[in-house]
């Protein structure tokens, strides 16, 4: 990869990762209300819910995009993790910050699939 792509994918990550910072600086949608009013509450709990979900998905992705910056910094930036091949230029374009090959990643997300399943058996059967 030349050092004038490295230097456009570098920016493209700061920005992320300036974009994630300031949107995770706003956290006050996970506070706790009390109402009277039932229906009041769970509405504000589903709304919690997915705030702390989105805080979530916020938070792993601005690490995916400070360890992305590492590895441009590292000179391992465009390599797989795992099997240590060449990460595809258009998975790059379309997900800098990933630290996968497709085959790879698709592992993963199966292997992290059946762990959920596992873990939500755990809890069905702890019921």
């Amino acid at each position: 990869m030349t050092k004038a792509e490295l230097n456009k994918f570098r920016e493209i990550l700061e920005t992320k990762q300036a974009e994630l910072s300031g949107l995770l600086r706003h956290k006050e949608d996970i506070a706790i209300e009390k109402s009277p009013d039932a229906l009041d509450e769970v509405q504000r709990a589903a709304e919690r819910e997915l705030a702390i979900r989105t805080l979530d998905r916020e938070s792993n992705l601005l690490r995916n995009v400070s360890a992305a910056l590492r590895r441009i910094n590292d000179g391992g930036f465009g390599t797989c993790l795992h099997c240590e091949e060449e990460i595809s230029p258009k998975r790059l374009v379309a997900v800098p910050w990933s630290p996968y090959c497709i085959q790879c990643q698709e592992q993963a997300d199966q292997h992290q699939d059946e762990s959920s399943d596992a873990f939500d058996d755990v809890l069905v059967n702890a019921a």
